[in-house]
């Protein structure tokens, strides 16, 4: 009887091999490579799964002297208005010739900030603000935007590996501080930010791995 006394190697196995057997035992094989293909993704995400393997993790950190929000807004507190100077708030960490990713604004910058649409009248302005503004060259603004935010994939392992059903987890913090400068001293500042971050984002796609194949397919019949 054909095939009793046969070894076969499913590795390096020939598509010639693969007919034979199918004509001696009368089932209908799928072609290999697509065969091949899902039978490999699925045996990677079991492996991951029964392994406990976690799913991909980033960070992206804006580099600066402080590691929290509440780091942040101390040293922010802590500038003085009309008192506190460039010296002193290169010792509390705003300096941009020392400290990473703290951007320096001209006037005409500041003036952008508070009045972009020419909507707003000279006059209600901050007193302190029209000051400086007149000082011109002699007022700048120190811009500090330090952030730190990391993501995470969560779930099904295996619905994840094959593009089921992902779910992303975002945490973090974020500071923003405007420092307005008139003749080396500050007169002026603002803040905003957000002290906790926490997203959860969650994606479903029906055909999984098929998904962008069947985009694909639908915008070829489509002409896009």
């Amino acid at each position: 009887m054909m095939g009793i006394n046969e070894t076969v190697h499913f590795q390096g196995l020939s598509s010639a091999v693969i007919k034979k057997s199918a004509l001696a035992t009368g089932v209908s094989i799928p072609a290999l490579p697509m065969f091949s293909k899902w039978l490999v993704l699925l045996v990677l995400a079991l492996l991951v799964s029964g392994c406990g393997s976690s799913l991909p993790k980033g960070e992206m950190k804006t580099k600066s002297p402080w590691e929290t929000f509440e780091q942040a807004k101390s040293s922010y507190d802590n500038i003085i208005l009309n008192s506190t100077t460039t010296d002193d708030l290169q010792e509390l960490g705003f300096d941009p010739y020392n400290t990473p990713n703290v951007r320096i604004l001209s006037y005409l910058d500041i003036l952008q900030r508070f009045n972009p649409n020419n909507s707003v009248r000279a006059e209600d302005l901050p007193p302190t603000v029209r000051g400086c503004l007149a000082s011109r060259e002699a007022c700048l603004a120190y811009e500090a935007t330090p952030s730190s935010s990391s993501s995470e994939r969560v779930g099904n392992v295996v619905l994840d590996l094959l593009k089921f059903k992902r779910e992303r987890i975002v945490t973090g913090w974020s500071f923003n501080a405007l420092i307005v400068i008139d003749h080396n001293v500050v007169v002026y500042k603002i803040w905003n930010g957000v002290p906790m971050i926490d997203q959860k984002t969650s994606r479903k796609n029906p055909l999984g791995p098929l998904q962008n194949s069947v985009g694909s397919m639908g915008e070829g019949a489509v002409g896009l």
